[in-house]
């Protein structure tokens, strides 16, 4: 399975940023085993998707709704419109701030797969989930409670991101990571068949350029899911070297 490396610049880039978008596309051609992505605020995909042509740009939410009466939010056929191939949804961040539920973030997907992107499922427990012993009860319920019924195909992804590792340099222990893909792994091909070997599992906790090759090493690692390290060119570069070598 081909390693995918997605970045998630969450709520930074203005039009200044566009050439490092484009620096991390023609970064992006060295490594042709690899397929990677970036999902941008949504007033710069239109821009990006103009400066570096075939790379693939996504968002990183969309409303379960085509359209209607909700200011301020962007449904998956506008993303689509604006020239985005794939988007981001349940991530652990709206999780918690937007209280969205898995069921919002089922219905979130679906509206993806509808409007013809590609969609990344986000599921992860939080410290005090952990220390309570309860951190693969929680991934699993949102696993089968998060992504359609119509999941099966590579059109979806599944990230796992533990969220006491966002953004805090605590990178979960290969060990531990290794179990949860597993068991994610598990639940895929209980419910999909085969169908669910063909679903990538990224990891999305910290990801950076020192500890990828360890991570991207572990079973049923398929990529990434990056944050601030995705932000360069220069920060990006050994995270897609690393998922190059894995492959070989």
């Amino acid at each position: 399975m081909r390693k995918f490396i997605v970045g998630n610049w969450k709520m930074n880039g203005v039009s200044r940023d566009l050439d490092e978008i484009t620096a991390i596309s023609d970064l992006a051609q060295l490594y042709p085993s690899v397929d990677s992505a970036v999902c941008l605020p949504a007033t710069l995909i239109t821009r990006a998707v103009t400066a570096v042509g075939a790379f693939p740009i996504g968002g990183q939410d969309c409303h379960m709704q085509r359209a209607g009466a909700h200011t301020g939010c962007i449904s998956a056929d506008m993303l689509s419109d604006a020239g985005a191939v794939l988007t981001i949804v349940g991530h652990s961040e709206r999780r918690a701030a937007q209280r969205e539920k898995d069921s919002d973030v089922c219905a979130k997907a679906e509206a993806a797969k509808s409007a013809g992107l590609k969609a990344i499922v986000c599921v992860g427990e939080t410290l005090d989930e952990r220390e309570a012993g309860k951190a693969l009860e929680v991934v699993l319920g949102q696993v089968a409670s998060s992504l359609p019924d119509a999941s099966a195909g590579t059109w979806l992804s599944v990230a796992y991101e533990p969220v006491w590792a966002i953004g805090t340099g605590r990178v979960a222990e290969p060990a531990d990571v290794a179990d949860m893909h597993a068991a994610i792994r598990a639940a895929l091909v209980t419910r999909f068949g085969a169908e669910g070997e063909k679903i990538r599992i990224l990891y999305g906790g910290s990801m950076n350029g020192d500890n990828a090759a360890q991570l991207l090493a572990v079973p049923n690692v398929d990529g990434g899911l990056i944050g601030g390290a995705s932000l360069t060119a220069t920060k990006f570069q050994p995270i897609l070297a690393a998922a190059q070598a894995s492959g070989e």
